[in-house]
């Protein structure tokens, strides 16, 4: 390698670096700490705490403002299930994430921490998200990454599987239904090639699995993937199919089960 092209390689990197660096320092600025209330407690799961946030804005738990959540204790530190048990206790609990650290400190009474909570954003993160083409990101945006769990390898592993139509507000939906590339190339492998995010997302919320579709192809049927959205939503199954064929009912179309299943022409 020549002089020349070693110093224009450095010069380069040296030119991402700064790049990467101003990105970072225009995130950070547009990006405040979240303020807010806080109380955790034990769930009525083993291994899981409940978190609330936002109560301080309303008159009680149940009013407006008050965002529950089911939280596994094992992505907290700095207190114990046990430490729940000790009032007076005075305790910070941290939830910390590639997007951002969460946390909630106050003092224990009567089995439950109570206090104020704090999210600082991490802007290194906005950094490398905006380096795969993500852009848009508030506060409230990257606090609810780092309780739902998505992060930047999560984004990059979706996008390498080919899915179109990725944004920031779907990628929560992608992981709170772990549409993940597993899942993504068993479809794909029956021919389902070209779903978007959104599509993904609503086969997953209706269950639609891989092994399911195989026993419909068997019956001769090559559903669509709104098909199998319809399959699901009308609780179409292999054995209705079958049940219809022995009542004499053959060569139903997708369609024609939908309206057997609305009218209750089966009852």
């Amino acid at each position: 390698m020549s002089i020349r092209s070693s110093v224009a390689l450095i010069a380069l990197a040296a030119f991402g670096a700064l790049a990467l660096a101003s990105s970072v320092r225009l995130a950070a600025a547009d990006l405040q700490p979240l303020h807010d209330s806080c109380s955790i407690s034990r769930a009525d799961q083993p291994g899981r705490i409940r978190l609330r946030t936002g109560t301080s804005k309303c008159g009680s738990e149940d009013q407006c403002g008050s965002n529950f959540s089911s939280e596994s204790l094992s992505r907290f530190t700095g207190f114990t299930l046990d430490d729940l048990s000790r009032d007076g206790a005075h305790l910070t609990a941290t939830l910390a994430a590639e997007a951002g650290t969460f946390t909630c400190s106050g003092t224990v009474s009567g089995g439950t921490l109570s206090g104020n909570s704090v999210f600082t954003p991490d802007a290194a993160f906005v950094a490398r998200m905006g380096q795969l083409g993500f852009h848009g990101f508030d506060s409230e945006k990257l606090m609810a990454y780092v309780f739902i769990g998505v992060d930047s390898a999560f984004a990059q592993r979706l996008q390498q599987t080919g899915v179109q139509g990725i944004t920031i507000d779907n990628l929560i939906a992608l992981r709170i239904f772990n549409v993940d590339p597993e899942y993504i190339h068993s479809l794909a492998a029956l021919g389902y090639e070209q779903l978007d995010a959104d599509k993904l997302i609503g086969l997953r919320v209706q269950k639609v699995d891989a092994e399911e579709v195989r026993e419909f192809r068997a019956l001769g049927y090559k559903p669509t993937a709104d098909e199998l959205i319809q399959i699901r939503i009308f609780d179409i199954t292999p054995d209705f199919i079958k049940r219809m064929q022995a009542r004499g009912f053959h060569d139903l179309t997708i369609s024609k089960l939908v309206q057997i299943r609305i009218f209750k022409l089966a009852d």
